[in-house]
């Protein structure tokens, strides 16, 4: 008994060491520096810049023609002795027995731009890449962006949930106290339990949309889990220029998306001509030459070679020119494609002018309505306490307080949403 005693004693002064123990905060994060997390992280990055090294070694492969290539053979044949010729894929000098190594050398001499070509369309694909890449990275920080203002506006709405129960739990208790001294009903005891219990749901509400968006900003700065972080707040920039034509004039040069579908349709204009090339002649020069220790008694111990080949196109059921028009086909797709995402980033960067002005605009109107909603519940708890008011308007009072505090919160963070949706739309983000 005793030795239970003791016991609890002790986890009774463990628990009060904790419970006086300085709570450890968890680091602070700036939108910069969730932004730099995301950059590091996030494998949507990693995965477009493999694309666009792949896309480089593209470019290596296609100018690859314009050297030598130089292959090394061993062969071993042995025949009946006296045989000269055969049916089938063994060529005549097949046919005399013999171990023998050598050295095969060949060299494109021209292809008459075809080559040329290829590499052009492969060095504007790696540059389609390139500009891939930073069409992700702004992808990505916009995601940041918008999951780091929609944290900011959860945690506020969640401050006001957690000060709307405190002031209607105080009233509760006020109402309590009146009705105990028979100065008002039990009803209106009622009405006052009623908006607590309403003010609980909305902070369990608020408080998961809050873990929600942490949650959702973690997962757009490239984590798996849920990290701890305290958020810091961002101040209210300033109203936007009303000059979108500049705006879009912008975007229609920034955007690293319509960049990249430009380079892509450039790579395939090359390419279609490269096509169109396949009709031209080829020239190669090849060179031999090699050493056979084991041989016919009719063949030389050494042989060596040289000699031109020219490849000409005269027939082949019309496969290069249908090759060739489908690839203009694939490059007047791909102009199509050029211009009707110019007409989206057009619209995109109008209309989201349009609601940044008008999130701007709400940020007055929802600071007046804060300051006239404190003051019509001030009234109000003045005259419910002078027992001109009854608890109807009293709550309805509070009802309106907090939904003007939301209004505000949400309009500020709505403002910063909607700029950072702009500076995707001009392609401002890199």
């Amino acid at each position: 008994m005793k030795a239970g005693f003791v016991l609890a004693g002790n986890i009774a002064l463990a628990a009060a060491a904790w419970a006086q123990a300085p709570s450890v905060q968890p680091p602070s994060v700036s939108l910069a520096q969730a932004q730099q997390t995301a950059l590091q992280n996030h494998p949507r990055i990693a995965s477009a810049a493999y694309q666009a090294q792949a896309s480089g070694f593209a470019v290596r492969e296609a100018r690859s023609a314009y050297y030598p290539s130089l292959s090394g053979s061993i062969t071993g044949v042995g025949t009946d002795h006296g045989s000269v010729l055969s049916a089938g894929a063994l060529t005549t000098s097949s046919l005399f027995s013999r171990g023998a190594t050598g050295i095969v050398a060949n060299q494109l001499v021209t292809d008459f731009g075809r080559t040329g070509s290829l590499v052009q369309s492969a060095r504007l694909r790696n540059e389609s890449r390139n500009a891939n890449v930073i069409n992700t990275r702004a992808e990505v920080l916009i995601e940041v962006q918008m999951a780091y203002y929609q944290a900011l506006a959860a945690q506020a709405v969640e401050k006001v949930a957690q000060a709307t129960l405190d002031l209607r739990r105080l009233t509760l208790r006020q109402v309590s106290a009146l009705a105990a001294s028979a100065l008002r009903s039990k009803v209106d005891v009622s009405f006052a339990e009623v908006t607590v219990s309403q003010a609980q749901l909305d902070l369990i509400h608020a408080r998961n949309d809050a873990r929600a968006s942490h949650a959702r900003l973690s997962a757009a700065m490239g984590y798996e889990r849920d990290q701890a972080f305290t958020l810091l707040d961002e101040t209210t920039p300033p109203p936007l220029s009303q000059d979108v034509d500049s705006l879009i004039a912008e975007a229609l040069r920034q955007r690293p998306d319509l960049a990249t579908l430009r380079l892509d349709r450039d790579s395939l204009q090359v390419y279609a001509e490269a096509e169109k090339k396949l009709r031209n002649p080829a020239v190669n020069v090849g060179v031999v030459s090699g050493v056979a220790p084991v041989r016919d008694e009719r063949l030389p111990v050494s042989y060596s070679a040289a000699g031109v080949n020219i490849s000409i196109p005269v027939w082949n059921g019309g496969l290069f020119k249908a090759r060739h028009q489908e690839a203009e086909s694939h490059a007047a797709a791909a102009g199509k494609d050029v211009d009707a995402l110019a007409v989206q980033v057009a619209r995109d960067v109008q209309i989201t002018w349009l609601d940044a002005n008008d999130a701007f605009e709400r940020l007055d109107v929802t600071a007046r309505m804060v300051a006239e909603a404190n003051e019509a519940l001030r009234l109000a708890q003045a005259r419910y306490d002078n027992a001109l008011g009854g608890i109807v308007e009293l709550n309805q009072a509070q009802v309106n307080q907090a939904a003007a505090e939301v209004a505000q919160a949400s309009a500020k963070y709505e403002y910063l949403g909607q700029l950072a949706n702009l500076n995707f739309a001009m392609g401002a983000l890199r």
